[in-house]
């Protein structure tokens, strides 16, 4: 395959950071859960503001990509691709409305619901398919979460141990049919024996489109925590040997790894796995908290704003998503 480039990612963070004691202050039910490594809470995190839309949040961290590559090249991109984590209306995805208000009118326009926090990922993996095997020649990824200041500040929840590990942000991609940053490879797994095992529950049994007054979480439970834990710790080192052995290279040879950002515990397993020290790992979990499918672009932004990815360098971009129904990873070669 003909390698396409990621030749940008830029990125936005709604609002002031929020503090830990937002959370943790906060009178809450009592939750069995508070102790376990999942959910750890970060000092910071960032919550849109009120009436504040995915939207919103993908036409800001665009913004820099517009200044370094000029407006007529990301309005004319052919390939738009967004996951909205947390999406703002049912039935219709944030794509169109994305394409509207940059002014754009792509051959391809697809909303990814799938991949949650590796999304970036399995886009990434689109947008390479679709720049290799049409005329498409550029492409836009768009990551949105936006749940953290909306669904887990509701009263209900606030006060349980996963309502303080979610923040807000976008991340954002620009894809080219050639630039200096080649996609090596991308591996994907969907998983499908995991599908469902991730669950959205109200405490009198409603779902989440009935009429009523119990507040809508995220269904954790000790067991359903315990597999989760040990699907995550197993499935990102896998998927990234996997795909340096795909390469001919050894996970040693990593110079930088970007992963999504659930947790510390996670995140020091993971480089551990893989042989690598901390410093070739970043993270944003204490700045930013469990950004979901926004994890990986926005965590790239900063480390290449830092001046720490190398020229020639091996990048890997990895993650997993939901309960582990899904794992990906992508290689770059980074020049910047």
């Amino acid at each position: 395959m003909t390698p396409v480039s990621l030749t940008d990612v830029a990125a936005h963070l709604p609002g002031e950071p929020v503090p830990a004691e937002f959370y943790t202050g906060y009178p809450g039910a009592e939750d069995r859960l508070r102790d376990s490594p999942m959910f750890r809470v970060p000092p910071f995190r960032h919550h849109v503001a009120e009436g504040e839309s995915n939207v919103d949040l993908i036409e800001r961290a665009v913004r820099p990509l517009m200044e370094r590559h000029g407006r007529a090249a990301i309005r004319g991109v052919d390939v738009l691709l967004v996951h909205s984590q947390l999406p703002d209306v049912p039935f219709v995805g944030a794509g169109t409305e994305v394409a509207r208000r940059l002014g754009m009118s792509p051959e391809w326009l697809v909303d990814v619901a799938n991949g949650g926090c590796a999304s970036f990922v399995h886009m990434l993996g689109l947008a390479r398919q679709l720049l290799t095997t049409t005329s498409a020649r550029s492409a836009l990824i768009c990551n949105a979460q936006t749940a953290a200041g909306q669904l887990f500040t509701q009263s209900e929840v606030r006060g349980l141990a996963q309502a303080a590990i979610p923040g807000d942000g976008c991340g954002v991609g620009y894809v080219t049919a050639s630039g200096p940053n080649p996609v090596l490879d991308v591996r994907v797994r969907h998983i499908a024996e995991y599908a469902g095992d991730m669950t959205m529950v109200r405490d009198d049994g409603r779902r989440y489109w009935e009429p009523g007054e119990a507040q809508l979480r995220i269904g954790f439970t000790e067991t359903g925590v315990a597999r989760v834990l040990e699907r995550g710790n197993r499935l990102v080192p896998e998927v990234v040997t996997e795909l340096c052995k795909d390469l001919g290279r050894d996970a040693a040879e990593i110079g930088t790894l970007i992963t999504n950002q659930p947790n510390r515990t996670f995140l020091r397993n993971w480089r551990e796995a893989l042989g690598l020290p901390p410093e070739r790992h970043p993270d944003t979990f204490d700045t930013c908290g469990n950004l979901f499918g926004a994890a990986i672009p926005i965590t790239l932004d900063r480390t290449i704003r830092s001046g720490d990815l190398e020229d020639g360098s091996l990048l890997v971009l990895g993650g997993f998503a939901h309960a582990g129904d899904f794992a990906g990873a992508a290689a770059v070669e980074w020049h910047g």
